[in-house]
């Protein structure tokens, strides 16, 4: 579909969007009685009635956000079968890919790792219905891994004009994509490669002091926000420590059981739990700037904190977590509830205090600053709180529901 038919169809779109937000508001009451998980997503869904619109889009784009909160529509799907949940994904997938399987919106020569984590919709498309226009899409981001420019020593840059720098968050936009197509469709399943990208990690962006990552790390050392020795960045984000974590558990889901690659990735993951969990606030939840609690205008950051309980809860699930670090992510997890979730009076549940946006450089220039982080606008319902959310309730009504039994 063409850019400008993209934007006719985002325009009626809208106008039933508005009309329906109008009947939900007036008419519609979500039971009480469904799970977390659930009610966050039929809230989300009376939100953005289409879903192209998540993350306020004026127009249907292919973006990462969109990938984070309709794999999560999909697990829920998953679990209760519900069509209502299939349709919302398909019909965001469908107005984004055409029968060629040609991606509106996205270009492959930008080489930006944030347009490979909504692929992993692919997957589940392909597998629930057979098009083969999801596989061609999905060969086609399996196509810029093989050409994405890298550093000296193979780490995935962040994007082609973000020049010789990773960040933690494309662990978590390009790793499990690249496990997940290797699972199903290459032979032999090497995964050396996507295990690179966490050993660069591993090797670069960790600071002594902390025993943390940092956001991220330019080996040429020449951004205004890399340190000249080390190259790294100079603050822990939350929510970049919280991407990571994603990264490394959904990567672990598609590792052989007793690799050696397994093995080291499930002990550094504990490793980063350990150390986090030195920060972690009474009430369960992070920093924005996770290294510095007390400074002044620090705030407890949604995204970071879920993204961190979803981890340790899925983690736990596949038995890669050391048993005594899961209470860190059961208080994580209830940290949210107490003190992040409201509720307006159509029972419609928020997720409160989400860091919009943070990078690195660019136009307006970002410098890794504590000022810049805390400076970020804060909203509710951003969509990098919602989708880890979901994720999270689900595991955890899962695990209530074995503990019942």
């Amino acid at each position: 579909m063409s850019f400008s038919k993209l934007k006719q169809a985002s325009v009626l779109s809208i106008v039933f969007m508005f009309s329906t937000q109008s009947y939900a508001s007036n008419k519609q009451v979500l039971d009480n009685l469904l799970p977390m998980s659930e009610r966050m997503a039929q809230s989300e869904m009376q939100r953005n009635p289409q879903a192209w619109s998540i993350d306020w889009r004026e127009y249907p784009r292919w973006t990462y956000t969109h990938g984070l909160v309709l794999l999560s529509m999909a697990k829920l799907y998953e679990k209760t079968a519900k069509a209502e949940y299939f349709e919302y994904i398909k019909n965001y997938a469908d107005t984004l890919i055409n029968e060629q399987g040609d991606i509106a919106t996205y270009d492959i020569h930008k080489y930006n790792i944030d347009m490979i984590n909504p692929g992993k919709l692919l997957f589940f498309m392909y597998q629930q219905t057979g098009q083969a226009k999801y596989k061609i899409a999905a060969d086609t981001l399996r196509q810029q891994l093989r050409d994405h420019p890298r550093t000296t020593e193979g780490g995935f840059w962040h994007k082609q004009r973000y020049t010789s720098q990773m960040w933690l968050d494309g662990l978590y936009m390009g790793a499990p994509f690249y496990a997940q197509y290797i699972h199903l469709y290459e032979q032999p399943k090497v995964y050396d490669d996507v295990i690179l990208q966490f050993e660069q990690i591993e090797k670069h962006l960790y600071r002594k002091d902390t025993g943390l990552p940092v956001h991220g790390w330019d080996e040429s050392k020449t951004q205004r926000w890399a340190d000249n020795k080390t190259g790294q960045s100079k603050h822990h984000w939350s929510r970049a420590i919280g991407w990571y974590a994603m990264a490394m558990v959904d990567v672990l889901e598609f590792l052989p059981q007793q690799s050696s690659q397994r093995k080291w990735l499930a002990s550094r993951f504990n490793n980063l739990v350990a150390q986090m969990a030195k920060f972690q606030h009474p009430t369960g939840l992070w920093y924005q700037v996770v290294e510095l609690p007390n400074a002044k205008d620090n705030y407890l950051e949604a995204s970071g904190s879920i993204m961190l309980a979803y981890a340790i809860l899925k983690a736990h699930k596949m038995h890669d977590l050391t048993k005594d670090l899961l209470p860190i992510g059961l208080k994580a997890y209830q940290g949210v509830i107490d003190q992040l979730i409201s509720t307006n009076e159509f029972n419609h549940i928020s997720i409160n205090q989400v860091c919009a946006v943070a990078g690195l450089g660019g136009n307006p220039y970002r410098d890794g600053s504590y000022e810049y982080y805390i400076s970020e606008p804060v909203r509710a319902d951003d969509p990098k709180a919602v989708g880890p959310f979901i994720l999270a309730s689900l595991l955890i009504e899962e695990r209530q529901k074995i503990l019942k039994d």
